[in-house]
């Protein structure tokens, strides 16, 4: 790695680490929304590109439309312990529905949420509600772009092998990297698809390292998951070398190398879960996006020059999955 590299890798990392230092933050109130009041604990920034952003902006576009009357969020809550506490305490403050942004923080709530009956929880990515009356759980159905994705990279690559930096193998991050291998493999089955799991959603310098011990390797399209892909970002586009993003649209971090992104609007099933919780239903049903109700779009960066070819077995791929409901 160059001292070029490495001083763009350090001043991501300094953004990073300074944008995700917890904060609460408040988006006010209005008449609309009956009153409605929605707090997100999530363990990322605000802004991170990723898993946090996009839970923060599906709420926030329910608060332009109406459906909610006040959005809060505690957002770079990385330590479970501090997330179940600011849970907690958005529970003790009456808010209508708290959203417990993170699989971290899941093995909190059968403790937290019999202590609040009258307030609904709403956690994921996952698919359990622990049989609590007052719990929602929601996932994407990630592995469905990832495959999409990797169909794509595999057409684009040239050495034939595509490279994928993991955070850890739970929820999303492990549907969204198994699905993308899927991908390539149905684009392009002799090619080599190395995975690198750095065991961490959050750290950057080591999403780094894993981007470009992938690219040594050969690898000249890259792929991953969670917010710390910051740092595989900026190696990739260091190097050259293409990526394909996820959770939210990271076209403005390279859009000299970002193909296109996988990104998640929950704005539906939200609506739903206000829906339920207005008509007294507080918990116990499950939720998942996928590209067949609208939740998963793949976003393309208009700047790259994507062959025709390819762009048509992308959109026949997600047809596929829309066409299976």
């Amino acid at each position: 790695m160059n001292r070029i590299t490495k001083l763009a890798i350090l001043i991501a990392v300094f953004a990073l680490v300074a944008a995700a230092c917890g904060s609460d933050s408040d988006s006010g109130s209005d008449s609309g929304g009956d009153g409605f009041r929605v707090a997100i604990v999530a363990p990322s920034a605000s802004n991170d590109l990723a898993f946090t952003q996009s839970m923060v902006d599906a709420v926030n576009s329910l608060k332009d439309s109406g459906v909610v009357s006040e959005v809060a969020i505690t957002d770079g809550t990385f330590v479970p312990e501090d997330g179940a506490t600011a849970i907690r305490d958005y529970a003790s403050d009456g808010y209508d529905l708290v959203i417990a942004h993170g699989s971290q923080y899941g093995a909190f709530l059968p403790e937290i949420a019999p202590d609040f009956p009258d307030v609904s929880f709403a956690w994921g990515t996952a698919a359990d509600t622990y049989g609590l009356p007052n719990v929602f759980s929601y996932e994407a159905a990630s592995d469905q772009g990832g495959r999409v994705m990797g169909i794509m990279a595999a057409a684009l690559s040239q050495s034939d092998v595509v490279g994928i930096v993991g955070p850890i193998e739970v929820g999303d991050a492990k549907l969204y990297v198994d699905g993308f291998k899927a991908g390539v493999l149905v684009g392009k089955p002799g090619a080599d698809v190395p995975v690198n799991y750095i065991d961490s959603f959050s750290d950057v310098a080591l999403a780094s390292e894993a981007a470009t011990s992938l690219i040594g390797a050969g690898a000249d399209v890259l792929s991953g998951t969670a917010q710390m892909v910051v740092g595989a970002i900026t190696v990739a586009k260091a190097d050259g070398v293409l990526w394909f993003g996820t959770q939210a649209n990271q076209t403005s971090l390279a859009p000299e190398i970002v193909v296109a992104s996988q990104v998640y609007h929950w704005e539906g099933i939200l609506e739903e879960i206000v829906s339920n919780v207005k008509g007294g239903t507080l918990g116990g049903e499950l939720y998942s996006i996928t590209f067949a109700n609208g939740g998963l779009v793949i976003e393309y960066n208009d700047d790259y020059p994507l062959p025709d070819d390819v762009r048509e077995l992308g959109d026949n791929a997600v047809k596929a999955f829309e066409d299976a409901g």
